[in-house]
């Protein structure tokens, strides 16, 4: 699990690919420090397994799956990618509950200054726009953001300058794609409204005071 707060950009060094998967190799600093084979780090918004690393970098293996729904297929020697270690249980959630399942991709369709922010537009397939909720959260490339408008099939989050500084996403251009992962508590609850009986399906007063939310 993650939290979507960036701790550093890495560059991938090496990609070495296989018929349908591959294994990057990544210069880091910082999520180097207490690093350890086995260890979950969240890369551009996906979540992968080191499987090993020096004083400089790290290697993660990207299976057929992961490069079929993300954009890491994308990436090139000299990419730059964001990361994130895995979330402590005695650390602050900054940002939201971030798995690092990747639900799928979004295009960057404009880019717009605002004063100190930099609003940025995204196109999505109708399944993910499904999941988008004004003022919700949502995981681009990673990176923990907040819902600041919605249109039928787009949706725009302002950045500010630390997110702009700390992250990859400004330096993007329109038209590049984007790792877009839903907030998991919606997917949580769709799940357990569409268990419920047809005719409990709609939630109400009667609903509310039978789970316990009113008297």
């Amino acid at each position: 699990m993650f939290t979507g707060i960036i701790e550093e950009t890495g560059v991938i060094q090496k990609i070495s690919r296989g018929e349908s998967s591959a294994r990057l190799q990544i210069r880091a600093r910082k999520v180097l420090e207490d690093l350890k084979v086995g260890d979950s780090i969240n890369t551009n918004g996906t979540c992968l397994t080191v499987t090993r690393f020096d004083q400089q970098s790290m290697e993660v293996d990207v299976m057929t799956e992961t490069m079929k729904r993300t954009n890491l297929r994308l990436l090139q020697p000299g990419s730059e990618v964001n990361l994130e270690r895995a979330l402590q249980v005695n650390s602050r959630l900054g940002g939201h509950m971030v798995s690092g399942h990747i639900d799928g991709t979004g295009i960057i369709t404009s880019y717009r200054r605002e004063d100190i922010a930099t609003w940025v537009t995204i196109h999505a397939h109708h399944e993910i726009m499904h999941y988008i909720v004004f003022k919700g959260s949502v995981a681009i490339d990673g990176i923990s953001l907040t819902v600041a408008k919605i249109a039928a099939e787009t949706f725009d989050v302002s950045i500010i300058p630390h997110t702009s500084g700390e992250t990859t996403l400004l330096r993007k251009k329109v038209g590049d794609e984007v790792n877009i992962e839903c907030d998991i508590i919606g997917k949580y609850v769709e799940k357990f409204l569409i268990k419920q009986e047809p005719s409990k399906n709609k939630i109400d007063y009667d609903f509310l005071r039978e789970h316990g939310f009113t008297d």
